[in-house]
């Protein structure tokens, strides 16, 4: 955001500012970031909200899916996040199992984000199966961002990562299960890979923010994962990701130089030595 003191500090984002930023017509920027540096860079770069996503468990720890991740590795990831986040907002995933099995388990577990990683607010997926759990939530003071669409968590549900909501009555049931979060306090609701007229459609209907990821233009902000767009990944490729850099190869070729230098006996040179 650009609105500040003159000579201060940038004001913080909160979750009062990404609704008003809906109800002006701004759009909302999201990445995912999981460790301290990412987050200090992302955040003086301008972003408006850092995820501290459970993709970790995919782009991070080399799973599969994003189940086998804890609330132990997300309360510690968070923290190295908040500690580098100095004006955005920082919302933490609640991974798999940490919400599902009652409303007062997932109040205390978003309690941990908050207060033992410092967390500005939590996110979990689902609709009407999760509706009494965001309120519980919710009145406990804890700010919720929804999931709808594709979501992760119930992959061997679906069995495909393929778009979701492309018949009537998924369709109608997403636009349902929306207004069921929105009513149910979430101050925003993320729609993954649904088609764009469709989140169109949601996203005209609720007064909080969507925000996109393979859902179009018309959503009221984006996220992506942020090692997908920086192009760290290299095999994973749908074609709502758009790749800012190619860090992979130059990473990659980087580090070549750096062992040929090592080997030659290049690095470290005189300059970079002490005498004493």
């Amino acid at each position: 955001m650009s609105t500040q003191l003159k000579g201060g500090p940038p004001p913080r984002v909160t979750t009062r500012t990404i609704v008003d930023m809906k109800a002006r017509g701004e759009k909302i920027a999201m990445l995912t970031a999981y460790d301290f540096t990412m987050s200090r860079i992302l955040d003086s770069a301008g972003i408006d909200i850092l995820l501290v996503g459970d993709s970790a468990g995919n782009v991070m720890m080399g799973h599969e899916t994003t189940l086998p991740v804890t609330m132990d590795q997300m309360v510690f990831m968070t923290s190295t996040v908040v500690r580098g986040a100095a004006r955005c907002l920082v919302v933490a995933d609640l991974p798999f199992m940490a919400y599902q099995v009652t409303a007062e388990e997932a109040l205390r577990n978003a309690g941990r984000l908050m207060q033992e990683a410092g967390a500005h607010a939590v996110k979990l997926e689902g609709g009407s199966t999760v509706a009494h759990t965001v309120r519980k939530i919710v009145d406990a003071g804890i700010p919720v961002m929804g999931h709808l669409g594709l979501t992760p968590q119930s992959i061997y549900k679906f069995g495909t990562y393929k778009v979701r909501a492309t018949d009537p009555d998924e369709a109608g049931q997403l636009i349902a299960d929306a207004r069921l979060l929105q009513e149910a306090g979430c101050f925003a609701v993320v729609l993954e890979k649904i088609p764009q007229a469709l989140a169109a459609q949601v996203t005209a209907a609720l007064s909080i923010p969507t925000i996109g990821i393979g859902a179009g233009p018309a959503c009221d902000g984006q996220v992506l994962v942020m090692h997908d767009m920086l192009g760290l990944t290299k095999d994973f490729k749908p074609r709502f990701i758009r790749r800012y850099l190619e860090l992979h190869e130059s990473i990659g070729s980087a580090v070549g130089r750096y062992v040929a230098d090592v080997r030659s006996g290049g690095f470290p040179s005189a300059e970079e030595s002490y005498d004493r």
